[in-house]
């Protein structure tokens, strides 16, 4: 049986993030996947891929911060914002110096608004920005908060234009419009001409496992219909073995608190039953219980991991729970715990 979990997969460049979702489902052959996070089609990184009822997760990780590496070059402006888009114009950047783009790149220090480019998959009115940039349309969109944590030049090459930097950001946050924009307020005109995501929240590049190293664990080859071309079966990794490069589902769930409740309340707990604060052992507090974080739902304050610890000393997570204050209980939001488990039965 197939765990249910995340893969923290490392994306190549010309690879979608849906790509990415459907590459999972081929060699798992199971249907319920999804990613937490779109990467550019060249950007290549940190692609967390859900499976099972992890899927549902995603949300609770609005709190996790990105990192990149990114390569932005001077003296170009695409109607992409990055370089494999149409030129629409091109410009000298002679003169510009690495302390110009230190003080420029400064500015877009802490919470700022961002307007998202057109070629983007944020929805307006049902459709998303892409669908009309393609059709030659345009639409209003409005700007957006978002919070650059930390921001700082890595290099510059005077002579091709080339800058490096790091970032770690929100939710939501494009890159390439940081480039654009940085190029405006420079009078140079810039691009995006690489981008490395190096984490999403816990998730690092150096955890990452590799499309080549997943298919390598394949059991047979992939069949297609000799009449219309089309695949009719895939190869799988055997289950066992993909199982060791699944994460557990509450692995990224670090900002919430954590809890222990017994075998009766465990039982009480995945029917539906809300648990009063005297009945669950804390760990840990939620870590934004006191925040003021900008984008940080109310409930998250007090959301908390709910585990059952077992015979064999190992902690299963059942779900996450939302203290109530009307109830001045922790009611269930999520239950992760899977049925078929025979440890509450």
């Amino acid at each position: 049986m197939i765990k249910e979990g995340i893969i923290n997969l490392l994306k190549p460049a010309g690879m979608t993030s849906h790509d990415g979702v459907q590459f999972v489902r081929r060699i798992s052959g199971i249907k319920r996947v999804g990613h937490t996070g779109t990467l550019d089609p060249m950007a290549v990184g940190v692609l967390p891929i859900c499976i099972g009822s992890a899927t549902r997760i995603t949300e609770y990780l609005d709190l996790d911060y990105k990192k990149y590496r990114c390569e932005m070059q001077l003296g170009i402006e695409t109607d992409t914002q990055d370089i494999w888009g149409e030129i629409l114009n091109t410009s000298s950047f002679s003169g510009i110096t690495k302390k110009d783009i230190t003080k420029v790149l400064e500015e877009f220090s802490g919470i700022v608004e961002q307007i998202p480019p057109n070629y983007s998959a944020v929805k307006v009115n049902g459709k998303k920005l892409y669908e009309y940039a393609r059709k030659g349309q345009t639409v209003t969109v409005k700007s957006r908060k978002i919070h650059i944590k930390n921001i700082e030049l890595i290099r510059f090459d005077s002579k091709s234009g080339r800058a490096t930097f790091d970032i770690e950001c929100s939710k939501g946050t494009y890159v390439r419009t940081i480039c654009h924009e940085v190029g405006n307020k420079l009078g140079c005109k810039a691009a995006m001409s690489c981008l490395i995501r190096t984490a999403s929240g816990i998730f690092t590049i150096e955890d990452t496992i590799t499309i080549e190293e997943l298919l390598s664990n394949r059991i047979g080859e992939d069949i297609k219909d000799p009449v219309t071309g089309k695949y009719i079966s895939y190869a799988r990794i055997p289950h066992e073995i993909l199982n060791r490069y699944i994460l557990n589902s509450d692995y990224p769930l670090i900002h919430f608190g954590r809890s222990y409740v017994n075998k009766d309340r465990a039982l009480w707990f995945i029917n539906g039953g809300h648990l009063k604060m005297s009945e669950v052992e804390i760990i840990q507090e939620p870590e934004f219980k006191n925040s003021l974080n900008f984008n940080l739902k109310e409930e998250y304050k007090k959301a908390y991991n709910i585990y059952f610890k077992t015979d064999k000393n190992e902690d299963l997570f059942l779900g996450v729970a939302f203290y109530n204050e009307q109830y001045k209980k922790l009611v269930a939001n999520k239950i992760f715990y899977n049925r078929s488990n025979v440890i509450l039965r």
